[in-house]
C-alpha cells in the first residue's frame, strides 16, 4: 500500500518570488538549479539551502532547465521564445538571450555527450501559445548556432523533449503524438498515439529500454512503451487526478516520480508499476526530480518554491533480516558473524531466525554439515522462509540438488504469495545451483524467471547474469582461455545490471547469502573484459574496453580503480605500440593507426610512438592528421630530424611544397647539428634543394635548346621569352612537387625530372598558311591575346583559337610563326629559320590549320587545301612526331579522333597522293644530306611570299644552318643551300635537273621549280646479267687494266665547292662533233647532235646556242660530255662508326639508321645499277671481282653534263631541259678520268 505523507513533512523548500516551473539537480550531488516566473534562476547549495547565486537576464518567466551530464552547462528557455546557456560552475552567462522560437519554449534537454542542445516551443497547462511551432531545434554547444535542419513534427504543438541515454534516440511529446527519431539523421524512427488527447511528460529509464509518458485531463495515466516495438507494456499506471506535468527516474533506476496539477507526487515502482508513496499538497506542481543520491524528492509548486521530502524507507524490504550479524556478513567479517549469532542461540534455544542465520554464515565458510546441521535445526523449530532457504543452499554445497530443489520448493509456501519475495527467493535458488554447477539448469531458470514474470524486478536477474557471467569469465581466464573470459566478462557488462551503490544496497542480501561483492560488481566485470582483451593479445579490443568501462563507471569507481587503470593502461599502451609496429610493417595502415592511437590516449606515450603513428597516416594519405602527428614529435623532441622528417612528408602529400621544403631545409640542420657520428652520416644520403635545382635548371636548358625562343602561355595568353618560361615553371606546382620529393639521393632519377620537365616546357606548333594581316609580335607584346582590345588584330581569331585548342589539348605553351618571332631583330630572324625544324620535331603537338577546308569535308579536301602548296609546310608536317589537322571551324579533319594523324592511314595516303611524299618519310623522318633530288623535288612545285624562303625552308630537312638573307634572290639562296650539301656530304644528286642554270654556278639550277621532273632512273641490271657480263670482259680484257682503273676510280677526291666553284670528280669524254638538228617549227630551243669519244652518239636539246663544230670545221672552244663520279659503284663496305663513339641525335636514337627514316643511303638518283647497294643480301667479293663488276656499270647507260669551256680555262654547264644519257662503246680503252672545275 503506498504511504500518505502529509504536506507538512517537506524537510524544507527553496524559495522564489514566484512560481517555480523547472528544476535540476546537478551530477556533483552539492547543487541545484531552478527556474521561476520571476524571471530568474538560482543556483543553490543543497547542503546548506542557500542561494550560491541569482542569474538574470530573461525578458519573461522560465520554464524549462537542462543541466549537461557534465554539470559545465546549464540551458534556461523562457516564455518570449528565448533560451540562455549558463555557465555550470560560475553560473555566469555564456550567450546572450538567443531567439529561438516565437513562444513560451516548454522544453529543453542536452546530448548526453552535452555537444547539442535541443529546444522546443507550447508548454502546457496555463501557458498557450499564440501560434503553433512545429520545430525541434537542434544547437551546437560550442558555436551556439543552430546546427543541421530542424525537425518538423506537424502535430500542432510539443510539450516535451527527451533524449534516450544513448543519445540514439530522441522522444518528442506533442498535442498528437508520440514521436521517436534518429537526432542524427533527422529520420522518424517511430510515430504512435500516446495518450487520448495531449503528451505532455517523457522521462526514459536509466537503461533506455523502457519510456515513460504523462497524459492530460483526458488521460489521468502514465504509460509504459517498448523502445523495441514501440508497444504499450502492461496495464496504464493510474493515481492522478489532473494532468501529469512531469516525471522523474529514480537514480538506481527502479523508482519513478511524477508531478501533477492534483497538487500530488508520487513515488512508483517501476518492477510492479505500483504506487509506494504519495506526497500530498495543497497546490498545483509544476516540476520533480531526485536528488542524485537518491535519498530525496525535490518538487516544483505554485507560489511556493521547490520543496524537498524524504524517501520513505523499507521501500525496499530486506527478506533476510539479520540483525546483529548482518553488517559482518557484508563486510566479509564471518567469524564475527558466526560468535554474534552463537551469542544469540546461547541467549535463545529456540531462536530459529538465528540458526538459519547461522547457516548462512557456516555456508559462506563451505561448512556444509554445519550449515545443514543449523538449517535442520532452524526448520524443526519453526518452519520458515529463512529456514528452508538456508537447507537449500546447504544441500546444494553438499551436492544434493534434488533435496536442495525441495527445499526451495517448500520454502515457496512461506512467501505469502508476494510476488517479490517469490522472484527473490527464485533468484537465490538459481544462484545456490548455479554453485553446486548446474549451471545451465540455473541460467534456465533465470531466462524463464523474466520471461514468465514481466512485471516483477528484472534486474536482479540482471544482477545474477552479471554475477555469474564474472564466474564464468574468471573461470576461463584461470584457465588461459582467454577469447572465452573476454566474451563472458562482455555477457556481464551487456546482462545490463546497474553500476550504482544502490545496487549493493537494494540486494544486500546477495552479499549476506553468498559473499557478493555487488558493489563492485559492475567494476570487476569491466576490468575483467579488459585484462582478458589483453591477455588475449587484442589490445585494440581492450583498449576499447577500458574506454567504455571509464565513459560507463562514476568518479567514485574511478577513484578506487586508478591504480589498476594506470597500470592496465601502461602495459595495453606497449603492447599496442608493438602490435601497431608489426601493422605499420605489414602496410595495414588502418590497424596501424587505431594501435598507435590507443598506445596514445592510453599511455603518456613516446615520440616513437607519435612518429609511427604519423608514417601510417602517411601511408594511409591523411597529411593533415600526420602532420599534427609529426608536430607532436617537434615538440618532444626538438633536436631530433625525425619530426621534421615526417612533417615534410605530410606537408608534401598536402602539396604545400613550400613549407614542405622549408621543413625539409630544418631537418637538414638538425642532421648536421646532431651530437652523435652516426645521426651526423645520415646527412650524406640527402641533397639540398639548391643541388636538386641546379640540376633540374641543366635539364631545363638542354630542353629549351631545341625549343623557341619565345612562346605564349595557352593559359594567360601572354607572349614569353625562355627566363619567363622557366620562370613560370618555377613557380608551378610540378616544380615545387619535383623539388619537394627530390630529397635524398636515391629519389634522384634523371628520368623523373627529364619528363616533367619535358610535359611542363612541352609545347604546341602551328602549320597554316599566312592570309593577308596577321598578329606580329609587336601587335601582343606585352599583352594577352586573349584580351577584347586585340579584337581588330587581323588574324586574332586564328591565333586564339589555336592557343585555346592547344592548351585543351594539355600543353601550357604554343607557337606561332606570325607572333613568336621578332623578324626586326637579325639575329633572332636567323636563329628561327635555321632552328624552325628542331622546334617543329620537338613539339608535342602540331596543329595544323586549313581555313580553306569547310567543316564536314569529304576525304580530297586536304589534298586540295593550298596549304599543301606553301614551301615552309614540308617541313612542318614531316618534322613534328604527332600531327592534327583541323577544320576552318577549328574540328579535326574527317571528325579523325586519332591521337596523331600520322597514324591515320586515310589521311596520310591522301597526303602521299597531294605531296609524292611517301607515308613512311612522314612518319620517321630524319634531316640529311643525302639523297638530296628527292627531297628538292618535295619543294619543287611549293611557292613562298618571300623568293628566298624557299630555300631557307630547306634548311631543316637538309640539317644544315646558314646565314639568313633576305634580298639576295632564289637562285642565290638555293646556290648557296646545294653548294652546303655537296661541300659537306658530297651527295651531287642535286646537279641532276632540267632547265636554266643558276647564275651562282652553272651546274646548280635557277629556279627550284628544275626538280619538279622525276629524277633519271635507270633500270637496274639484273644480277645473272652482271656474273654473265664479267665472264665475258674476263676474256678480252686483261685483269691488270681493271685492277689500275678501279685504283684509280678509288683514289679520286670527293666533289667539293670553292669560291661558287664546283669541283667535280668525273670520267670526261671529249666532244669531237657538235652539229645543229634542223626542225620545221620555229624554234626557241635548239637541238644538235652530240659525237663524243668513246660514246655512242646522242642528241641535246638547249635554250643555249651552241658553236657547232666538227673534225673538218674545228673551232678553239672545247666541249665535254662527263659521267659525274659516284664512289657507290666501288662497292666498298660501310664505313659505320661504333655506338660509343657515335654522337647522339636531336631526332631519333641514334641507332636507327637512315633507312628508318624513310631515307636510303647515299647514292645518286640516276644510278641504276643492281643489288650492290645492300652488301649484306650478296657475299663479299675480291677486289679483281669489283674492279670487273665496275667494268660492267661503266659501260651501262648513265646520266651525263655537257660543259662547255671558258676563257679561263674552266668550264661552264649546258642547261637541257631533257636528261642526257651516254653510254660507253668500249670500256677496254683508257678513260679520262679527271677533276672538273665549273663555273
Amino acid at each position: 500500500m503506498s504511504q500518505l505523507i502529509p504536506r507538512t513533512t517537506p524537510i524544507r523548500d527553496f524559495s522564489h518570488e514566484d512560481s517555480v516551473r523547472a528544476v535540476a539537480v546537478f551530477p556533483d550531488r552539492r547543487r541545484m538549479i531552478t527556474g521561476s516566473d520571476d524571471k530568474t534562476l538560482r543556483l543553490w547549495d543543497l547542503k546548506t539551502g542557500a542561494v550560491l547565486k541569482k542569474m538574470e537576464g530573461h525578458s519573461s518567466g522560465v520554464g524549462a532547465l537542462a543541466v549537461s551530464q557534465d554539470g559545465q552547462i546549464i540551458a534556461s528557455g523562457d516564455g518570449g521564445g528565448e533560451f540562455i546557456a549558463w555557465h555550470g560552475e560560475t553560473g555566469e552567462s555564456l550567450t546572450k538571450p538567443i531567439k529561438a522560437h516565437d513562444s513560451w519554449i516548454s522544453s529543453v534537454d542536452f546530448s548526453p555527450g552535452g555537444t547539442v542542445l535541443a529546444t522546443v516551443t507550447v508548454g502546457s497547462g496555463d501557458v498557450m501559445p499564440t501560434k503553433v511551432d512545429d520545430m525541434v531545434r537542434f544547437w551546437c554547444t560550442r558555436t551556439w548556432q543552430m546546427q543541421g535542419e530542424p525537425i518538423n513534427c506537424g502535430a500542432g504543438g510539443i510539450n516535451c523533449i527527451r533524449y534516450s541515454p544513448s543519445g540514439e534516440l530522441l522522444a518528442i511529446a506533442t498535442y498528437q503524438n508520440i514521436q521517436i527519431y534518429n537526432p542524427g539523421t533527422r529520420a522518424c524512427v517511430a510515430s504512435f498515439k500516446g495518450h487520448t488527447e495531449h503528451n505532455l511528460s517523457l522521462a526514459w529509464t536509466l537503461d533506455g529500454t523502457r519510456l515513460l509518458s504523462g497524459g492530460d485531463t483526458h488521460d489521468l495515466t502514465i504509460r509504459e512503451w517498448d523502445p523495441l516495438t514501440w508497444q504499450q507494456v502492461g496495464l496504464p499506471w493510474e493515481g492522478h487526478a489532473a494532468e501529469i506535468c512531469a516525471i522523474a527516474i529514480h537514480p538506481d533506476g527502479m523508482l519513478a516520480a511524477s508531478a501533477s496539477f492534483d497538487d500530488d507526487v508520487r513515488l512508483w515502482r517501476l518492477s510492479d508499476q505500483q504506487t509506494v508513496a504519495t506526497f500530498q499538497l495543497t497546490s498545483a506542481l509544476h516540476c520533480v526530480t531526485f536528488s542524485v543520491e537518491g535519498k530525496h524528492i525535490l518538487g516544483g509548486v505554485d507560489y511556493d518554491g521547490i520543496l524537498e521530502w524524504e524517501i520513505p524507507k523499507g521501500i525496499h524490504p530486506k527478506i533476510l533480516a539479520i540483525t546483529s550479524a548482518r553488517h559482518a556478513c557484508v563486510t566479509g567479517a564471518l567469524s564475527t558473524a558466526e560468535e554474534l549469532l552463537t551469542q544469540d542461540i546461547h541467549t535463545d534455544a529456540n531462536n530459529y531466525t538465528s540458526y538459519a542465520h547461522r547457516s548462512f554464515v557456516m555456508a559462506r565458510q563451505l561448512a556444509w554439515d554445519h550449515a545443514l546441521e543449523d538449517a535442520i535445526k532452524s526448520i524443526n523449530i519453526r518452519p520458515s522462509l529463512i529456514g528452508y532457504i538456508s537447507q537449500g543452499i546447504a544441500l546444494c554445497g553438499k551436492g544434493l540438488i534434488r533435496e536442495a530443489r525441495i527445499a526451495f520448493d517448500v520454502a515457496s509456501l512461506f512467501t505469502d504469495k508476494d510476488s517479490n519475495t517469490n522472484h527473490f527467493l527464485l533468484l537465490i535458488k538459481a544462484i545456490a545451483l548455479f554453485n553446486a554447477d548446474q549451471r545451465e539448469e540455473a541460467m534456465l531458470l533465470i531466462k524463464e524467471l523474466a520471461t514468465a514474470c514481466p512485471n516483477a524486478d528484472l534486474r536482479g536477474c540482471r544482477v545474477f547474469e552479471t554475477y555469474l557471467c564474472v564466474e564464468l569469465g574468471i573461470n576461463a581466464s584461470e584457465g588461459a582461455r582467454h577469447d572465452e573470459a573476454a566474451d563472458h566478462f562482455t555477457a556481464a557488462i551487456n546482462a545490463g545490471a546497474p553500476s550504482s551503490t544502490f545496487l549493493h544496497q537494494t540486494y544486500e542480501d546477495l552479499t549476506v547469502l553468498f559473499g557478493w561483492d555487488l558493489e563492485a560488481l559492475f567494476l570487476t566485470a569491466h576490468q575483467k573484459r579488459c585484462q582478458a582483451f589483453l591477455s588475449a593479445g587484442k589490445p585494440e579490443k581492450a583498449f576499447e574496453a577500458h574506454k567504455y568501462m571509464m565513459d560507463s563507471i562514476d568518479e567514485t569507481a574511478k577513484a578506487s580503480c586508478l591504480v589498476w587503470s594506470n597500470a592496465f593502461k601502461q602495459e595495453c599502451s606497449a603492447l599496442c605500440a608493438a602490435n601497431g609496429d608489426a601493422a605499420l610493417a605489414a602496410s595495414d595502415y588502418d590497424r596501424a593507426i587505431d594501435l598507435y592511437t590507443a598506445a596514445i590516449t592510453l599511455y603518456s606515450a613516446s615520440t616513437i610512438t607519435f612518429a609511427n603513428r604519423s608514417k601510417a597516416k602517411l601511408g594511409k594519405m591523411l597529411w593533415l592528421e600526420a602532420l599534427l602527428d609529426a608536430q607532436k614529435v617537434i615538440e618532444l623532441d626538438s633536436l631530433s630530424y625525425l619530426g621534421y622528417n615526417l612533417k615534410r612528408c605530410a606537408l608534401h602529400g598536402a602539396q604545400r611544397y613550400d613549407e614542405a621544403i622549408q621543413t625539409f631545409q630544418t631537418m637538414l640542420s638538425k642532421l648536421e647539428d646532431a651530437p652523435d657520428i652516426q645521426t651526423r652520416k645520415l646527412r650524406q644520403q640527402y641533397l639540398r634543394p639548391s643541388e636538386v635545382e641546379r640540376v633540374i635548371r641543366q635539364v631545363i636548358d638542354a630542353q629549351l635548346e631545341n625549343a623557341p625562343l619565345r612562346v605564349l602561355d595557352t593559359t594567360t595568353g601572354i607572349l614569353c621569352d625562355r627566363e619567363a618560361q622557366i620562370s613560370a615553371f618555377k613557380m608551378s606546382t610540378e616544380y615545387k612537387e619535383l623539388l619537394s620529393s627530390t630529397i635524398t639521393r636515391s629519389d634522384f632519377h634523371m628520368k623523373h625530372i627529364e619528363e616533367l620537365v619535358r610535359r611542363n616546357l612541352q609545347y604546341a606548333m602551328l602549320s597554316h598558311r599566312w592570309e593577308g594581316r596577321e598578329p606580329l609580335l609587336q601587335d601582343i607584346h606585352g599583352k594577352s591575346v586573349y584580351d577584347s582590345e586585340l579584337d581588330s588584330v587581323g588574324g586574332m581569331t586564328k591565333l586564339r583559337s589555336f592557343c585555346k585548342t592547344a592548351r585543351d589539348a594539355g600543353h601550357n605553351w604554343a607557337w606561332s610563326d606570325t607572333c613568336c618571332i621578332d623578324k626586326s631583330n637579325n639575329v633572332e630572324l636567323h636563329e628561327s629559320v635555321n632552328s624552325m625544324f628542331i622546334w617543329y620535331h620537338h613539339s608535342a603537338l602540331t596543329i595544323v590549320y586549313l581555313s580553306d577546308v569547310p567543316p564536314s569535308s569529304k576525304p580530297g579536301a586536304l589534298s586540295r587545301s593550298a596549304w599543301n602548296t606553301r614551301g615552309w609546310t614540308v617541313q612542318e608536317f614531316i618534322a613534328p612526331k604527332v600531327i592534327l589537322f583541323y577544320q576552318n571551324n577549328w574540328t579535326l579533319y574527317l571528325d579523325d579522333c586519332t591521337r596523331n594523324h600520322k597514324e591515320s592511314i586515310t589521311i596520310m595516303e591522301e597526303l602521299k597522293n597531294a605531296t609524292g611524299i611517301d607515308q613512311s618519310a612522314v612518319v620517321a623522318f630524319r634531316p640529311s644530306m643525302n639523297g638530296a633530288r628527292e627531297k628538292l623535288q618535295w619543294a619543287s612545285t611549293r611557292v613562298t611570299t618571300r623568293q628566298e624562303d624557299i630555300a631557307y625552308s630547306l634548311f631543316g630537312i637538309f640539317g644544315v644552318r646558314m646565314s639568313v638573307d633576305y634580298g639576295e634572290k632564289q637562285d642565290k639562296a638555293l646556290g648557296r643551300l646545294l653548294e652546303k650539301i655537296v661541300a659537306l656530304s658530297g651527295d651531287i644528286t642535286g646537279l641532276d635537273w632540267v632547265g636554266k642554270s643558276s647564275a651562282f654556278n652553272s651546274c646548280l639550277p635557277a629556279s627550284i621549280t628544275s626538280y619538279e621532273a622525276p629524277p633519271c632512273k635507270l633500270p637496274p641490271l639484273p644480277q645473272d646479267e652482271m656474273q654473265s657480263s664479267v665472264s665475258s670482259l674476263r676474256q678480252t680484257v686483261a685483269v691488270d687494266f681493271a685492277l689500275n682503273l678501279y685504283t684509280q676510280l678509288r683514289n679520286m677526291s670527293a666533289p667539293r665547292f670553292a669560291t661558287q666553284r664546283l669541283h667535280l670528280p668525273c670520267i670526261a669524254f671529249n666532244v669531237r662533233e657538235v652539229r645543229r638538228v634542223r626542225n620545221q617549227a620555229p624554234e626557241t630551243r635548239f637541238t644538235y647532235r652530240v659525237k663524243a669519244d668513246g660514246l655512242n652518239h646522242l642528241l641535246i636539246t638547249t635554250d643555249d646556242t651552241l658553236l657547232q663544230f666538227w673534225p673538218a670545221r674545228p673551232i678553239e672552244q672545247q666541249f665535254v660530255l662527263v659521267r659525274p663520279w659516284d664512289r657507290s659503284l666501288l662497292e666498298l663496305p660501310d664505313f659505320v662508326e661504333p655506338p660509343e663513339f657515335a654522337e647522339p641525335s636531336d631526332f631519333e636514337d641514334n641507332t636507327e639508321s637512315e633507312e628508318d627514316y624513310g631515307m636510303s643511303p647515299s647514292s645518286p638518283s640516276y644510278d641504276w645499277s643492281g643489288d650492290y647497294h645492300n652488301p649484306g643480301k650478296q657475299e663479299v667479293v675480291d677486289q679483281e671481282s669489283r674492279a670487273f663488276r665496275l667494268l660492267v656499270r661503266l659501260r651501262q647507260p648513265f646520266s651525263a653534263f655537257l660543259l662547255a669551256q671558258q676563257r679561263s680555262g674552266e668550264y661552264k654547264r649546258i642547261a637541257s631541259d631533257h636528261d642526257i644519257t651516254g653510254q660507253v662503246n668500249d670500256v677496254g680503252d683508257l678513260m679520262d678520268i679527271r677533276t672538273i672545275e665549273i663555273l
